[in-house]
């Protein structure tokens, strides 16, 4: 029987993803998620080949520069992949993959969930029952607003921003966007492009963010002031994108009139004012938390381990 590749896994994964793992590579999955150091000390130990790791791990080029040398390959189980050095990691000839495409569903599902959480304040409903229903709403209490009809703006309309526009439609929401370039006729769909993001904003009832991290802030006091007053903003994305000084005055003055969030600044160690607000609905960065999606993001990780230790080419190399 051939000997099979040395893998270090960062944390465990699915049931089916880990079995796979142990079947097809030299590899014990840890019952936890490790630290970078005991990630660089396990393969350091092991003679690694290949790392399989998630999103919260980062390594930079001083860490890539103290893995072994035999290290080949490096796969993360998200999109994203600015918590690795992609550019230190090309240097010393160590492929870098994430896993595109799988979780667009599942994470276009939680944003809709954040557009009726936000806008029918599902928060202060929920902790109204946690509390044994004792707030009795009248008639114009307690009341949001309706998703149905409002017009969306979307950020980003690569493949979740589209997914994101096509269940909105259910809500016969008209949809804008803002885009680097705008999409053909057909992955539009009718939504309508806007080149500068200044001249979308103050026609969104709703504004979507839905575009990779690591561009600096998008989201300032002055774009939360473009928006119409009362606005629903969405978020599930990256923290990164949001100046949070400016949302939480925005969403405390009213200039917004809730906000949505699976991604933070600071994970998992939020700013709790966001929480105290009676006008967000937060998650805790959940997107692709299903178990198909994170099954097949492992699986697809590994498949791109096993293309680059077989000679062959990583489908989802990182490029940039």
């Amino acid at each position: 029987m051939p000997t099979k590749r040395r893998l270090v896994m960062s944390l465990p994964l699915t049931a089916d993803v880990n079995a796979r793992a142990v079947s097809e590579f030299d590899v014990a999955p840890p019952p936890r998620p490790m630290s970078r150091d005991e990630v660089i000390s396990a393969a350091c130990e092991h003679g690694a080949e290949a790392l399989l790791v998630g999103l919260n791990l980062r390594l930079s080029a001083e860490d890539l520069n103290r893995l072994p040398g035999g290290v080949r390959v490096i796969a993360t189980s998200s999109v994203g992949f600015e918590h690795i050095d992609v550019a230190a990691a090309r240097s010393r000839g160590i492929v870098v993959a994430n896993t595109p495409d799988v979780l667009t569903d599942a994470t276009a599902d939680t944003h809709m969930l954040l557009l009726l959480g936000a806008c029918r304040r599902v928060k202060e409903h929920v902790r109204n029952m946690d509390g044994g229903w004792t707030i009795r709403n009248g008639f114009a209490q307690g009341l949001g607003v309706e998703v149905t009809g409002r017009t969306m703006g979307i950020v980003g309309m690569g493949r979740i921003g589209r997914a994101v526009a096509e269940r909105a439609r259910g809500f016969r929401m008209p949809i804008l966007y803002h885009n680097r370039v705008r999409l053909s006729p057909d992955l539009e769909g009718g939504a309508k492009y806007y080149g500068k993001l200044e001249d979308m904003l103050p026609h969104c009832q709703v504004l979507s963010l839905n575009l990779p991290g690591g561009q600096g802030v998008l989201m300032t006091a002055a774009r939360f002031a473009a928006l119409p007053e009362g606005a629903i903003f969405l978020n599930s994305a990256r923290g990164s994108l949001v100046d949070e000084e400016a949302l939480i005055e925005a969403l405390a003055s009213g200039q917004l009139g809730a906000a949505g969030l699976d991604v933070f600044q600071k994970e998992p160690g939020y700013d709790q004012r966001l929480n105290a607000l009676p006008n967000t609905f937060l998650l805790p960065h959940i997107g692709s938390a299903t178990i198909e999606t994170r099954s097949a993001m492992g699986m697809r990780a590994l498949d791109n381990i096993a293309a680059v230790l077989n000679g062959g080419v990583a489908p989802d190399e990182v490029k940039a």
